[in-house]
């Protein structure tokens, strides 16, 4: 496993939200960024928690965090651990009273939980080696701008908050 952070998300070329990871440290996998693409209201919360904004209203993300930490439980880290037929799998492992304990999980959901937990992103080595991309080519996109802890532009951010339709999250 490479321990990973979340550089960015940013839009693909055919308007697809996507999350970008990039591992820290080490020189394993030095120079490679893996795109996951996510829904909308996924990429939102991810955005939500780089930024430390509080939405007016919980998001999902933040209501499973708000019930873990009412039940005495913890996010221990998430992994994304394979890729099949283009799908990505994930798992979040949870620190309970009991040990520990490993949910299947979507990764939009996974690292969307992660960020606001603060817990450890990893992705499998063989996950990045096969669908990483060169780092230069997302960095030097336009798309993403990376600071020094990994965030989206805010002014970008803010601008999207202030035109987001509450109708979009509406199931």
């Amino acid at each position: 496993m490479v321990q990973v952070r979340v550089l960015g998300v940013a839009l693909d070329s055919v308007g697809q939200h996507i999350i970008l990871l990039k591992p820290v440290g080490g020189a394993q996998a030095v120079g490679q960024v893996l795109a996951i693409v996510v829904g909308e209201q996924e990429a939102t919360s991810a955005l939500i928690a780089l930024s430390g904004e509080t939405p007016p209203r919980p998001l999902s993300h933040d209501l499973m965090k708000t019930l873990l930490d009412t039940v005495g439980a913890h996010v221990e880290r998430v992994d994304v651990t394979r890729i099949d037929q283009g799908t990505f799998y994930a798992e979040i492992t949870l620190g309970i009273a009991a040990g520990s304990f490993v949910l299947d999980a979507r990764p939009s959901d996974s690292v969307a939980l992660a960020l606001r937990a603060e817990a450890p992103l990893f992705v499998a080595d063989d996950v990045l080696e096969a669908e990483g991309i060169p780092a230069a080519m997302v960095e030097s996109g336009g798309n993403v701008e990376e600071t020094p802890s990994g965030e989206q532009s805010l002014d970008e951010f803010k601008d999207f908050l202030e035109h987001v339709d509450p109708e979009d999250f509406r199931s």
